[in-house]
């Protein structure tokens, strides 16, 4: 290559433990190994690449993201994905979904500027629905967006939402047991096909759930990732501040709290617990901070 020539850049829409799919400009894709430390690049990434032969390549810098979306706990880190819109978090009310994954994911998503959405699947089992909607009436009351539907019905799915995917490039979240596979083969009906004929021309072999990747939606009018479902998320990497900024109820009432470096849980003139008190602020939103405060302080000593 010469210095007149660009360096090529491309996405990644797919990990697969040790390499990655990138698509470059024309479409293609290339099987590629990143550089330096192993880890570091994540689906949604843009990167400049060094090609190797017709369908390879190495990833030689990740180029400057918007956002970065992951879980911690005292094991290791889990990237979810890079330069997201919008987070969509399915849950669904049988298996009844758990408010503390739920709202933890929330608490994630804010504290780095990704908005987040709630898709109610399954709204067909009316037996268990209301049981659910009391579930998410916290987050209701706080302006999180709640969308009903039945992905059994895609056609429906795709009216509900592809006009609120457009344009965005959308992460799709969800414990494991919540129909998160069946939402995303209602709004890309070739997603399994798809995924197999690319690693079936990069080797990458068969496609797991394990494995996180980036779909372009029909008529190229957004981009969805999906990724492995989940029974855990910790948020160890996350600052006090950082957790606080993850609860926008906390807002207006911590400007008067009495100590600045308020813990929100114990101090005299807390202006957090005053709103708790008062009812403004909900009792298993605070127990949802003050575990997630716990567990990292906990962390922080060892």
């Amino acid at each position: 290559m010469t210095k007149t020539q660009a360096t090529p850049q491309g996405l990644i829409v797919a990990a697969h433990g040790r390499h990655y799919t990138v698509e470059m400009a024309d479409g293609s894709l290339r099987k590629c190994f990143p550089r330096g430390k192993k880890g570091g690049p994540t689906v949604g990434d843009k990167v400049e690449i060094t090609p190797e032969g017709s369908n390879e390549g190495s990833i030689d810098r990740v180029l400057e993201r918007r956002n970065l979306l992951y879980r911690s706990d005292d094991m290791r880190t889990k990237q979810f994905a890079a330069n997201v819109d919008q987070l969509l978090i399915v849950v669904a009310p049988e298996p009844l979904f758990s408010a503390d994954l739920t709202g933890r994911a929330l608490v994630a998503a804010r504290s780095v500027g990704i908005a987040p959405i709630i898709i109610l699947n399954k709204a067909d089992l009316t037996t268990h629905l209301q049981r659910a909607r009391e579930r998410l009436t916290d987050l209701e009351a706080l302006g999180v967006h709640i969308i009903e539907l039945s992905a059994l019905d895609p056609e429906q799915t795709r009216a509900t939402l592809l006009p609120v995917l457009r344009g965005k490039c959308s992460l799709l979240l969800g414990q494991s047991g919540m129909g998160k596979s069946t939402v995303l083969n209602a709004l890309v009906p070739d997603a399994r096909a798809h995924t197999q004929e690319h690693s079936q021309a990069l080797g990458a072999g068969k496609h797991t759930t394990t494995s996180t990747r980036l779909y372009h939606l029909p008529d190229l009018s957004g981009d969805i990732i999906d990724s492995p479902g989940f029974q855990a998320f910790g948020l160890s990497h996350l600052s006090p501040s950082e957790i606080e900024q993850g609860f926008p109820e906390f807002a207006e009432p911590i400007q008067h709290c009495r100590f600045y470096n308020c813990s929100h849980r114990h101090e005299p003139g807390c202006g957090i617990l005053a709103a708790l008190e008062s009812g403004q602020i909900s009792t298993e939103r605070h127990e949802l901070y003050q575990r997630i405060l716990a567990e990292n302080e906990s962390r922080s000593r060892y």
